[in-house]
């Protein structure tokens, strides 16, 4: 008994330490367990949804299509998030990295490419209906379908460049406006700004220009207009290596500009520093006769602030080679750690009906991606330009940037500084080649290094 009570002293602390040990690997096998149950459990609540609509009649369209659809489906409420162009690109950025994100985004495909390439977005062509495939245009789709058949986001509204012009003016100067049949060349424009400019108080500088573009931060308009001269800054040789090369065709268009600048002496120089929208009150204040290049969604900033009497129309962008236009969407996407993808899918799809991909596009003055909703009729009135803006839709093209790793930042650093710069008249066009190429370099072969893939 001794014994037995001796090896009981002795071992007592082995026995101490066992049980602790197993008392550890017993909590630690139940904390597993509970937060695996968390996880898979099921997501509760509604489904949330960021919209970016801004323009009031935009934001009300939305809300009341999300209101519809919470009274059809009370067992799969959506939450209508109202969401900011300024801040959306960090808030998201932000969600994916910290699981905080809405199930379903509103944004455009130029960045959501980005986050495909992140894997931070769930492949939609799954639940895509057969109707809606067939109904959006082709070259919507290819603004979001990557190489592999992954389509990352529903491509619901295409943003167009258009001319918006004072017909007061032009009929004053014996100017008839282009017509889709008989479209303008860039020299007919530059022509025409000619007849535009005027010195109308004869202080000895025009106070009444011919046009006028929106270039600072001008590498969307650039890259968009560059496919009607058959250029596109991006090259891929047989092989799938990438090549930045400014040549004849974006040359071209380059010179253009910069002569309506400096040699015609017909473009504002306020276009410098300038961007799109800021263009508008020199419109309605008749400084400008044409502004070229602006965004379709400008109409309504002029039906909205036009003082009475004036007069307005819109026409087509200008031809080169061709009329190619090339085309940025927006989108709506769901991120890759939605729990819930078929159900929030199914809100999109009832969100962008034919008929309700109709009034989200009236309502944001852009054009539809749906052929349905391309035909409807107030698509086909000439009032307020409809007609123009949704005829434009057979010459969007894709350019060979779609897709292309690291473009936002190429954008951003190289092609929107280097632009200004040249525009602004302190580098010439030589330079502005010279730099494009090396610089964009320096940026894209980060991304190419790494293997992205879109």
């Amino acid at each position: 008994m001794r014994r037995f009570i001796s090896f009981l002293m002795y071992y007592k602390g082995f026995f101490l330490t066992g049980i602790l040990a197993l008392l550890v690997i017993l909590f630690y096998i139940s904390g597993e367990r509970s937060i695996r149950s968390k996880s898979e459990k099921p997501q509760t609540g509604p489904i949330k949804f960021l919209s970016l609509a801004w323009q009031e009649e935009a934001v009300q369209a939305v809300r009341e299509i999300t209101d519809n659809w919470n009274q059809l489906h009370p067992d799969q409420p959506v939450e209508f998030m109202q969401g900011s162009w300024n801040a959306v690109h960090d808030y998201l950025i932000t969600g994916f990295e910290t699981g905080d994100i809405p199930d379903i985004f509103h944004y455009e495909s130029a960045t959501i490419v980005d986050f495909a390439l992140r894997d931070y977005l769930a492949d939609l062509s799954p639940y895509i209906s057969q109707e809606m495939k067939e109904d959006i245009l082709e070259v919507d789709w290819a603004s979001v379908t990557r190489s592999n058949g992954e389509i990352v986001g529903i491509p619901f509204l295409a943003a167009t460049s258009i001319i918006l012009y004072n017909t007061r003016l032009f009929s004053e100067a014996g100017i008839e406006a282009p017509s889709f049949n008989n479209p303008w060349t860039w020299n007919d424009l530059m022509e025409a700004a000619k007849k535009l400019t005027m010195d109308r108080d004869h202080d000895g500088s025009p106070d009444q220009w011919g046009m006028a573009m929106g270039l600072r931060n001008s590498a969307n308009l650039i890259m968009n207009n560059s496919i009607a001269f058959g250029g596109s800054f991006f090259y891929y040789d047989d092989e799938g290596n990438l090549e930045t090369r400014v040549s004849e065709p974006e040359r071209e268009l380059l010179g253009k500009i910069y002569a309506l600048l400096y040699e015609d002496k017909t473009m504002s120089p306020s276009s410098i520093g300038k961007s799109g929208p800021e263009m508008i009150p020199g419109f309605l204040a008749d400084n400008y006769a044409m502004v070229v290049g602006i965004g379709a969604w400008a109409r309504q900033q002029v039906v909205e602030n036009a003082g009475t009497g004036f007069q307005w129309a819109a026409m087509p962008m200008v031809k080169a080679k061709t009329q190619a236009l090339g085309v940025n969407t927006q989108t709506m996407s769901i991120p890759k750690m939605c729990k819930r993808q078929d159900q929030a899918m199914e809100f999109v799809q009832f969100l962008l009906s034919p008929e309700n991909m109709t009034r989200l596009a009236a309502s944001d003055w852009m054009m539809p991606t749906s052929r349905t909703s391309l035909a409807a009729p107030q698509f086909q009135e000439s009032s307020m330009g409809w007609d123009v803006v949704c005829r434009s839709s057979q010459y969007l093209s894709t350019g060979p940037w779609i897709g292309l790793p690291g473009y936002i930042e190429w954008k951003s650093r190289v092609a929107n500084p280097v632009f200004q710069e040249y525009f602004s008249g302190r580098i010439s066009l030589d330079e502005t080649a010279e730099r494009i190429e090396k610089e964009s370099n320096s940026v894209l072969a980060r991304y190419q290094v790494r293997g992205l893939k879109w």
